[in-house]
């Protein structure tokens, strides 16, 4: 019998950042190792992704990181990962494979796999299965134990029609089921959503009306790893007589690849290229970032993109997913493709161009697979707390429904769920561009401060021969107040900061520091007292 321990390090009460690791008595396996992208607050920085640091600890004996689909959600954080633990080992199918070198991972440290072919790893099994969902060759991961096997879906939904590399083996799922399966983690995005996905998450009447009603061009906006999405775009312009034009050089290769590995519908004659970008019956397909979401647009509606200049008679279609923090963006973006004279589509509210599993889908999988234990995973809170009421309603106890926030451990001993209190310490590594290293708190509340507030510098210079002050306190200010018309605050501060160098410092000997912060508390009071802000305060004294 075996000692489990099952634990998330992101993806736990959040949307993204998702990081499941399963310890079966002294070996780690890590499912997905994805990012988080910052909200609006969050000034300066790019992503973030969970604190690896329980991982760099317990390096020897992680087995490896496995990746169920080619989502930055899922996948985004293996290149910082990998910085940290070089050695560690990467298995994902081809598709995901591909995004992940895309995304600065070394091919080397991945090993392909496919579905449906176990991998051993002592008395330890893992065997992934295809699941539906809007990228190709995405995968559920079944963990074969001594006590029963451990399953966790990744992001899936029920569709007998996605064929190929789309396609899911229901075939497969059911008899794992059958075998015994002691847990399950199942995604909770969609809990809330009543009902099957399918069919609301087929576009292809949604395009096909776009492009036959569009009166000029017509631009597609997408997320690039999202093929299923572009797929349909392709198979709704079939005999509209226009020519697909795909923009920008990661799309390009994105397609390129889609249309090579057959996971694209080959449009044949359809396809265009930087001639037919003008043409009044092109489409163009248009790459957006969830990073910098609408950039590709506002870039066009700018007047800084070389190729694109809009016209009056185009048509935009956001194909992509709304999300609730870009809602402002996109209205005002929205606003200024109307003055402009263009015909702007979206996605219909009972359509889902995410492609997660509702009420429906959840239902029928725990059903599926019949599990002991069933762990809601993936999503806010609220989101699995609705997961958990679909489990109890299907009949499975609630004291073997497991809720749980990251860092907090579930503990299996001889199959039965043993309660402790176990924690591992978990948190967010904030990431600005290309450093690998955590920005850190301390950084995005300075950076708050100076965008609420402002910054007031004060700046001397002393003689280091006899002491005294050759030069200052000069005071600049940014994001503080109008020099011009705070003459008198500036002269203020100067005698004050002047004051306050003067009594620190002797023939023999200047305190920097002392002086230093008395500048900082002294000004701190006197501008809140006149103004009632409180900026960054900074002095610079130095010798010559």
């Amino acid at each position: 019998m075996s000692k489990i321990k099952i634990f998330s390090l992101g993806g736990l009460d959040e949307n993204g950042k998702n990081m499941y690791v399963i310890e079966i008595d002294k070996d780690l396996f890590v499912f997905d190792c994805g990012l988080k992208y910052a909200s609006g607050n969050m000034l300066g920085i790019d992503y973030i992704i969970p604190d690896y640091s329980y991982l760099i600890k317990n390096r020897k004996r992680i087995k490896g990181v496995f990746i169920t689909h080619g989502h930055l959600e899922n996948m985004g954080g293996v290149a910082d990962l990998l910085s940290q633990i070089p050695e560690l080992k990467v298995y994902a199918t081809k598709f995901t494979k591909y995004v992940l070198i895309e995304n600065g991972v070394n091919a080397s440290s991945i090993i392909q796999i496919q579905a449906h072919k176990k991998m051993n790893f002592g008395t330890v099994s893992i065997f992934p299965i295809s699941v539906s969902h809007s990228a190709p060759d995405a995968v559920m991961y079944v963990l074969n134990t001594k006590d029963g096997a451990i399953c966790y879906t990744g992001d899936f939904l029920f569709d007998p029609a996605m064929m190929g590399a789309y396609d899911m083996d229901l075939g497969k799922i059911a008899y794992v089921g059958k075998q015994g399966v002691l847990c399950l983690l199942s995604e909770s995005v969609y809990s809330e959503n009543v009902g099957h996905t399918s069919p609301h998450h087929k576009l292809v009447d949604v395009f096909k009306k776009a492009i036959k009603d569009a009166p000029g061009r017509i631009l597609f906006m997408v997320l690039p790893t999202h093929l299923y999405t572009i797929n349909e775009i392709f198979n709704a312009s079939v005999n509209s007589h226009r020519k697909i034009v795909v923009m920008g050089k990661k799309l390009q290769n994105v397609v390129h690849f889609g249309l090579k590995e057959g996971y694209l519908t080959n449009p044949q004659d359809t396809l265009g290229d930087l001639s037919n970008i003008s043409d009044n019956n092109s489409i163009l397909l248009i790459c957006d970032d969830k990073a910098s979401p609408y950039a590709a647009m506002s870039k066009i509606m700018s007047g800084y993109d070389k190729f694109i200049k809009l016209d009056s008679t185009d048509t935009i279609v956001f194909a992509e997913p709304r999300y609730d923090s870009n809602e402002k963006l996109l209205v005002r973006l929205e606003n200024d493709l109307a003055e402009r004279g263009c015909e702007i589509v979206n996605i219909p509210k009972d359509k889902m161009i995410l492609h997660h599993a509702s009420s429906e889908d959840l239902m029928q999988m725990i059903k599926l697979v019949r599990p002991k234990y069933y762990m809601p995973v993936k999503g806010e809170y609220r989101y699995m707390v609705g997961n958990a009421d679909l489990a109890y309603e299907l009949g499975i106890p609630k004291d073997n429904i497991i809720l749980k926030q990251n860092g907090e451990v579930v503990s299996f001993e001889d199959g039965n769920l043993v309660l402790k209190n176990e924690k591992i310490k978990v948190g967010d590594a904030l990431i600005d561009g290309k450093s690998s290293d955590d920005i850190g708190e301390l950084v995005i509340k300075d950076r708050e401060m100076l965008s609420e507030n402002g910054i007031v510098l004060i700046s001397a210079t002393l003689s280091k021969q006899d002491k005294v002050l050759l030069v200052g306190p000069e005071v600049t200010t940014r994001g503080f107040i109008y020099v011009k018309d705070s003459a008198k605050m500036i002269e203020e501060i100067k005698k004050i900061s002047e004051a306050i160098i003067e009594r620190n410092t002797t023939p023999n000997y200047v305190d920097f520091n002392k002086i230093k912060t008395e500048i900082r508390d002294e000004l701190s009071k006197y501008l809140y007292e006149e103004t009632e802000c409180k900026p960054m305060i900074i002095a610079v004294v130095q010798e010559v």
